[in-house]
């Protein structure tokens, strides 16, 4: 087995932006997952990974939570366990506003 620390990274959109997604034949532990608010207002966010294996099933992290100009959150406290396929998503109130960095631990 191979373990790979990864980072991955997006621009938050006002539509749905994919921040991570877990390769085939792999197990990923999600280490850190940050949003910071870039912009000069505040902004609000909503993040969420969603279950391949259960159809897709949608698990929110955070909804709607607004972050204070030039700050950033940690979305999750601990770690959390991604299977292939399993993603981490996210939208924002204005596209560019916010970015969300993802690190994991991927197990192959």
């Amino acid at each position: 087995m191979a373990n790979t620390f990864k980072n991955d990274g997006a621009k938050i959109q006002t539509t749905t932006t994919t921040a991570y997604t877990c390769p085939a034949s792999t197990t990923a532990i999600v280490l850190q997952c940050q949003v910071a608010n870039v912009s000069a207002s505040t902004e609000e966010v909503s993040v969420w990974w969603t279950d391949d294996s259960d159809g897709d099933a949608i698990y929110r992290l955070v909804e709607d939570v607004i972050i204070p100009a030039k700050a950033s959150i940690a979305v999750i406290a601990g770690k959390l366990v991604l299977e292939a396929g399993d993603t981490i998503s996210c939208t924002g109130q204005t596209n560019d506003d916010a970015e969300i960095t993802v690190s994991v631990l991927e197990i192959s």
